[in-house]
């Protein structure tokens, strides 16, 4: 067990650091950073799912005032590497999906970039596709691995005779439609080549990602490739790997003759080039004895991905290690489409993976005549079953009983559509969830030291103002690390936690993140980013404090990586929650209302009680689109998601979000490392919808298992 960081500043709701910059509007994004001259560029996409491209004229484009180039496949810079299908830009005729670049303008003004493009002229040998996911799909396959390494397939148990042995037996299909991230600021880059240096201001959640993913695909080596990042308007796990659009940026440097170039998709664009998550199929059965006791469950999950490109999401993961049962098993088929291709959406894996499961475990609970929080904690375990490993820290059964106390559990109907309200059926759900803590060790930090140096700004935006005590009578320590804040408040938490390594008051601390030229920082992504770069941080300042003493000189240096976990090895670490809704239906339209919405965590220490509650509730806001509003519509004729805009593919608004609160156990996990912290970005989405589904079917007593609930389907 490890001894925790002691805590001065950790804990406390200290206001954004950047919160500043960021009303003023000053808080440069990855096109409004200032650049000489810049050239705008603005794509062709192709209009067919698959095909060749026999012939594109320019003539009509080029003729465009204002139009420096047009590149295409046939003039395009060469690729070192082009085997990743999806970042092989302009590199040949081939079409591999609706939506994918065949060209781009690069002109003087955006307006002329945006007009050339449209009168660029492209014929195709159009081939026949397939766009449509059916689970009877003879062509579906077993993928090799999922997404994080684990298996596709698993069993454990004789699962066929405790179904065949089991007083009770639930089996149903749930499904869950491709969504889309649409993070506010779109995924945007300002590219430049010096001749040397390949230099990317991007919208990404890894700076370090991009440069390592790149450099190769340029045949550039990593120290001609820098990558920029200071602050990013989300990502939501979109920008987590870089994306064909940042290959386009840089290919259009190649040519662009030393001047900057700026490329920002635009929201259209975004629901072909910058991943999506991938509809399921989820077969479920739990088989249990009368008193609610698990026996057996089993998952059957069918999947999309595009032919281009593989991507498996692991929806089964959750469910193998969720609740005790003796007999388990799951399966993952994968559908190979000619469609964009799919990636990371905030908890790829466990937010499908439990919506199922979930409603599925209601559904039991009133086969079994029981509350479903009793249920719950019947089948509650302190062992993976999977692994046969105790949990660290798992507090599920707190916050099962704290939210329901909360939440007012007490008056929920034991029977369904049981309260009509002013025309408004009511009722209350529950559903558990769950997130893997995923610690990054390849992570590195700086710190510097500098005597007498006054208050001021550094280059990326952070507030630093020297002070007196700590280590020393003055001075301002310089920590240098290469994370990238998508918003979630790194700038602000990682300066909390440099003060307490360092042991200095706050305004002793000058960060400096968002820079592939500061030291390697994984994503910003699998909630890992705040306690893999935190522990980090906590191991430069001992080396530090190793090297220089309690009087370091001015420019004393240090840097380290975090030490390994040893408690990885011997316990599962992972983080639990429960969440709560109440839901109203109109008895005439159908129409479905969340006017309360709860969710209660565990997951480790807290840095800053301010930005976590914002995670929480933004997860469960994102949650909550997911139950009513997000799917994206495949036509699969022509292999393009329709309602490809903000005006169609519905997100929460503020009309939608009444009462939505989040509430933690204070869990310092010292199994997690010195930080104690495990990750809050991801939770908060990840019971979410089943909840609100769970209630909905109290109100009405409907059930409705394929999401988004939509008004139509309570009318039957």
């Amino acid at each position: 067990m490890t001894e925790l960081l002691p805590a001065r500043e950790i804990g406390l709701g200290i206001e954004r650091l950047d919160g500043v910059l960021k009303v003023k509007g000053t808080a440069p994004y990855a096109v409004e950073h200032p650049a000489e001259d810049p050239l705008f560029l603005f794509p062709v996409l192709s209009t067919i799912a698959r095909g060749r491209i026999t012939g594109i004229d320019t003539a009509a484009a080029e003729a465009v005032p204002g139009v420096a180039q047009v590149l295409t496949h046939l003039n395009a810079p060469r690729l070192a590497d082009t085997e990743d299908r999806e970042l092989a830009v302009l590199q040949g005729p081939d079409v591999g999906f609706r939506g994918q670049f065949v060209a781009a303008v690069l002109a003087e003004t955006a307006e002329a970039a945006r007009e050339a493009a449209a009168a660029v002229v492209v014929r195709y040998d159009d081939e026949p596709h397939r766009a449509a996911l059916d689970p009877e799909d003879p062509e579906l396959y077993k993928p090799e691995e999922l997404n994080t390494g684990i298996e596709p397939d698993t069993s454990d148990g004789d699962v066929a005779g405790a179904f065949i042995s089991a007083d009770i037996v639930v089996e149903a299909v749930y499904r869950t439609p491709a969504e889309h991230n649409n993070p506010m600021e779109p995924h945007a880059t300002t590219a430049q080549w010096d001749g040397q240096v390949l230099t990317l201001i991007d919208s990404t959640q890894g700076t370090h990602v991009v440069k390592g993913t790149l450099a190769p695909v340029f045949g550039l080596q990593e120290s001609q490739v820098r990558v920029i990042a200071p602050h990013v308007g989300g990502g939501f796990g979109s920008k987590g790997m870089p994306h064909a659009n940042v290959v386009l940026a840089g290919l259009a440097a190649l040519r662009a003759g030393g001047r900057p170039v700026r490329f920002a998709l635009t929201r259209q664009q975004m629901f072909s080039l910058a991943g999506y998550r991938t509809p399921t199929i989820q077969k479920i059965r739990l088989a249990a004895d009368r008193d609610g006791t698990l026996q057996a469950l089993s998952l059957d999950v069918v999947e999309q991905t595009a032919v281009i490109k593989e991507f498996a999401e692991q929806t089964p993961a959750p469910i193998r290690m969720m609740y005790a049962a003796p007999a388990r098993a799951t399966t993952t088929r994968l559908a190979a489409l000619d469609i964009p291709v799919n990636s990371w959406m905030r908890a790829p894996g466990e937010c499908p993976g439990m919506y199922g499961p979930e409603v599925a475990m209601d559904e039991l609970a009133e086969a079994c005549g029981l509350d479903p929080i009793e249920l719950r904690l019947r089948n509650d375990t302190q062992t993976d079953p999977e692994t046969g490993k105790p949990f660290a820290s798992r507090h599920l059964a707190e916050c099962l009983r704290r939210g329901a106390e909360h939440f007012g559990w007490e008056r929920r109907s034991r029977r369904p559509r049981q309260r009509l309200v002013d025309g408004w059926w009511t009722g209350m759900g529950v559903a558990s969830a769950t997130y893997p803590f995923m610690a990054q060790p390849a992570n590195k930090a700086r710190i510097r030291y500098d005597a007498g140096t006054g208050p001021g700004t550094d280059a990326a935006g952070a507030r630093a103002a020297a002070g007196a005590g700590g280590l020393d009578s003055a001075g301002v320590y310089t920590v240098q690390i290469g994370a990238a804040d998508i918003g979630t408040g790194a700038w602000t938490a990682l300066t909390q936690i440099a003060a307490d390594a360092l042991d200095v008051p706050l305004d002793r601390i000058r960060l400096q993140i968002g820079d592939s030229a500061l030291p390697l920082a994984t994503v910003a992504g699998g909630s890992s980013g705040t306690a893999s770069w935190g522990a980090t941080i906590i191991a430069a300042g001992e080396q530090f404090r190793a090297d220089h003493g309690e009087a370091p000189s001015p420019g004393a240096q240090s840097e380290a990586s975090p030490p390994e976990n040893p408690a990885a090895g011997e316990f599962t670490l992972q983080s639990f929650g429960a969440h709560f809704a109440e839901v109203h239906v109109n008895a005439d339209t159908g129409e479905v209302r969340v006017p309360r919405l709860l969710g209660v965590f565990s997951a480790g220490r807290i840095i800053n009680p301010s930005t976590a509650r914002s995670q929480f509730i933004g997860g469960l806001t994102m949650g909550l689109g997911m139950a009513l509003h997000e799917e994206s519509v495949m036509d699969a004729r022509f292999g393009i998601f329709v309602n490809h805009d903000l005006a169609e593919y519905h997100v929460p608004a503020h009309a939608d979000i009444l009462d939505v609160d989040a509430l933690w156990i204070e869990d310092e996990d010292p199994h997690a490392g010195k930080l104690g912290a495990r990750g809050i970005g991801e939770i908060g989405i990840v019971g979410s919808a089943a909840a609100i589904a769970n209630a909905a079917y109290n109100a009405t007593g409907i059930r409705v298992r394929d999401l988004p609930l939509t008004p139509d389907r309570f009318l039957a």
